[in-house]
C-alpha cells in the first residue's frame, strides 16, 4: 500500500508540473537531467528516455553552455541566480528566456543538483521591440500634435477662467444676497425689539427719577413682551441653522395630532373646514415634543393665511419607506422608515419663484409686521436636525402641501407623563446649596438673586478655574448650575472633573448657543438637565428645585 501510494503521489506530482506554463527541470551534481516537465521535453522536442541522463552541455551545446557555465557552478555551489538568456528552440529559432536555478539539498544537508526554472519571454521582448519601433516613429506626429493641442489647451483653459470667474461672481452674488436677505431681517426685527425694550426701560427710569414707580407697569410689560419676541426670533434662527437644543422623546404621532386638534380649530377660524386623515397604525417617532408641536402650527397658520376667502386644511399621518431617491430635495435622502406628517390646503397657492424661495430664512409674502419669513425655514431646520425630510409642492389656485418626514423609531413608545403645571415658585429646604459658575456678571447676578430669593446657599464663580477649588472641598453642594460655553475649560468639561470628587452631584447647564449640546441625549448623562436661555425667572426655579429634588 506504502508503494502504491508513493507511485500516486509521484504521478500526481508529475501531472502537475507537466500542467505548469513554465519549464521544470531537475539535474544532479553530474549536471545530468533526472526530471523534467512536459514544456520542457517540448521545448527541445525530446522523449523523456532521450533526455534522462543527458549533461546540459550535450543539450545546449559547447556555444551556449559556456556562457551559464558561472550561473550553473554557482548553483552547484549553493547560491540561487536568475538571469536572462537566449536558449535555443526545436523550432531553429532562438527564444529569449527568463531562467532561475535553485539549489536542491539532499537529506543530508549536502548540495546534490539544482532546480532549472525557464519563463518563455520571447513574446514580451517581440512586443517591446515593435512597441520601441512604433514609438520612435510616433514621435514626429506627437510632437506636432502636442503643439497643436497646446495650442488648443491654452484657448481651453483661457475660457475656463472666464467661465469659472463668472461663475464664482455669481455664486458670490447669491452668498451676498442671501446674507443680505439674513442679516437685513435679523436686523430689522431686532431692532424693533430692541427699540420696545430700550425705550421701555428708559420711560421706567424717568418715571422712577420722578417718583411715579406705580405707572411703570405697562413699560415692563412692552420690555418683557420685546425680550420675548426676542428670545423666540432667536429660537427660530438656531432652528433654521440646525443648531437648537433638541429634546428627542418618543412620541406616538397620531396621539400627538390629536391632542393639538383644539389648538387647530381655535387657530384656523370658522371659515376654514379641518379634516384629519391618520393613518393606521402610524409608527412611533423619536422627536421633540415641542418643536414637531411648533412646526404643525406654523404650517397650520401658514395653511390659514392662505385661505382668506375659506377652504379646507388637511393634516395627515402616514407611514412612508424613503429609497433615497423619492424626494428632489437640495440634502441627501437616506434611505429607509420614515413617518409623514402633511398639512395642505386649497388656497391661494404659490408660483414657481416663490416656491423657490419658500425655505429660505426671512423670505415671506405677507405684508410687513405680519410674518417673519422664519417659520418654513425653522421648519426645514428642525426636520434635518432630526434626520428627517421636508417637501413643499404648491400650484397658483391650487393650494399649497407640505410633508414633513421624521425617521421611524423602532423601539415601542413609552407614555411621557405631562410637564407640570407652572405654580409658585419652590423655597428651598434648609441648608440647601447651589454652585453657579457663569461668565456673564448680568447673568451670574440675576441668577445668584432668584437662588438668594429661594433661600438657597450659593456659590459664584466666574470660570470653571475658580469653581474648582470649593467644588473639590468637603462643602455641601447639592447642584451644580453652570453654563455650557464658559472660557477656558466648558461646563461639560467642567461637569465631569467635579463628578470624579462627588459622583452623584446633579448638574444643571445653561446654554444660549452650543453646538456640543444640540443633541440632549448625545450630551447629558444621567443626573443631568439643560435649560435653554433666554429663560424666565420662574422656569429656572422650577428646574432647580426639580433637579435637586430628583432621585438618580
Amino acid at each position: 500500500q506504502m508503494e502504491q501510494a508513493l507511485r500516486q503521489s509521484q504521478t500526481e506530482l508529475q501531472l502537475i508540473i507537466n500542467a505548469m506554463p513554465v519549464l521544470i527541470g531537475y539535474v544532479d551534481h553530474e549536471e545530468r537531467f533526472r526530471l523534467n516537465n512536459s514544456a520542457y521535453l517540448d521545448w527541445y522536442g525530446l522523449t523523456p528516455q532521450e533526455l534522462y541522463g543527458r549533461t546540459i552541455r550535450e543539450v545546449v551545446g559547447d556555444e551556449i553552455y559556456a556562457t551559464r557555465a558561472d550561473k550553473i557552478a554557482a548553483a552547484l555551489a549553493g547560491k540561487p541566480c536568475s538571469f536572462e538568456a537566449n536558449s535555443p528552440h526545436r523550432d531553429g529559432r532562438a527564444r529569449h528566456a527568463l531562467m532561475k536555478y535553485l539549489p536542491r539539498y539532499g537529506a543530508d544537508g549536502a548540495i546534490n543538483g539544482f532546480y532549472i526554472f525557464v519563463i518563455d519571454e520571447t513574446e514580451r521582448k517581440q512586443t517591446e521591440e515593435a512597441l520601441r519601433n512604433l514609438n520612435e516613429t510616433l514621435e514626429e506626429r506627437v510632437a506636432e500634435r502636442t503643439q497643436a493641442l497646446a495650442a488648443a489647451n491654452q484657448r481651453l483653459q483661457s475660457e475656463m477662467f472666464e467661465r469659472e470667474r463668472a461663475e464664482n461672481a455669481l455664486r458670490h452674488a447669491q452668498k451676498m444676497e442671501a446674507v443680505g436677505q439674513l442679516t437685513g431681517g435679523i436686523a430689522h426685527d431686532f431692532n424693533n425689539m430692541l427699540t420696545g425694550i430700550i425705550g421701555s426701560l428708559e420711560l421706567m427710569q424717568r418715571y422712577i427719577d420722578a417718583d411715579r414707580s406705580a405707572e411703570i407697569g405697562r413699560f415692563t410689560e412692552a420690555a418683557m413682551s420685546s425680550a420675548k419676541r426676542a428670545a423666540a426670533l432667536t429660537h427660530r434662527l438656531l432652528a433654521f441653522s440646525r443648531r437648537q437644543s433638541l429634546d428627542r422623546r418618543p412620541l406616538e404621532p397620531n396621539q400627538l395630532v390629536r391632542s393639538l386638534q383644539d389648538l387647530f380649530n381655535h387657530t384656523k377660524g370658522e371659515h376654514i373646514e379641518l379634516k384629519m386623515n391618520l393613518g393606521a397604525n402610524v409608527w412611533s417617532i423619536n422627536s421633540d415634543a415641542s418643536q414637531l408641536e411648533n412646526a404643525l402650527l406654523n404650517l397650520v397658520i401658514n395653511a390659514r393665511d392662505a385661505m382668506p376667502d375659506g377652504g379646507v386644511l388637511t393634516i395627515e399621518t402616514a407611514n412612508s419607506y424613503l429609497n433615497g431617491s423619492d424626494l428632489g430635495t437640495l440634502e441627501p435622502v437616506k434611505a429607509g422608515d420614515y413617518v409623514m406628517l402633511g398639512v395642505s390646503d386649497n388656497g391661494a397657492g404659490m408660483t414657481p419663484r416663490v416656491l423657490a424661495k419658500a425655505f429660505d430664512p426671512f423670505f415671506t409674502t405677507k405684508p410687513i409686521g405680519q410674518g417673519t419669513g422664519l417659520g418654513l425655514s425653522m421648519i426645514y431646520g428642525f426636520a434635518q436636525q432630526s434626520g428627517g425630510h421636508l417637501t413643499i409642492s404648491s400650484e397658483p389656485g391650487q393650494g399649497t402641501c407640505v410633508r414633513l418626514y421624521l425617521p421611524r423609531l423602532y423601539s415601542a413608545a413609552q407614555p411621557t407623563s405631562p410637564a407640570p403645571a407652572s405654580v409658585e415658585a419652590p423655597y428651598a429646604v434648609a441648608g440647601e446649596s447651589v454652585m453657579l459658575v457663569e461668565d456673564d456678571p448680568a447673568v451670574r447676578m440675576l441668577v445668584l438673586n432668584v437662588l438668594s430669593e429661594l433661600g438657597y446657599s450659593a456659590f459664584e464663580a466666574e470660570d470653571a478655574k475658580s469653581a474648582l477649588p470649593l467644588l473639590e472641598s468637603e462643602r455641601r453642594v447639592d447642584l451644580l448650575v453652570t453654563d455650557v460655553g464658559l472660557p477656558g475649560m466648558n461646563g461639560r468639561q467642567l461637569a465631569e472633573i467635579a463628578r470624579q470628587q462627588r459622583p452623584e452631584l446633579k448638574v444643571l447647564f445653561m446654554t444660549g448657543y452650543a453646538e456640543t449640546a444640540a443633541e440632549r441625549q448625545g450630551f447629558l448623562d444621567a443626573g443631568m438637565d439643560l435649560i435653554a436661555k433666554p429663560f424666565s425667572i420662574e422656569a429656572l426655579a422650577q428646574k432647580i428645585r426639580q433637579m435637586i429634588g430628583r432621585q438618580g
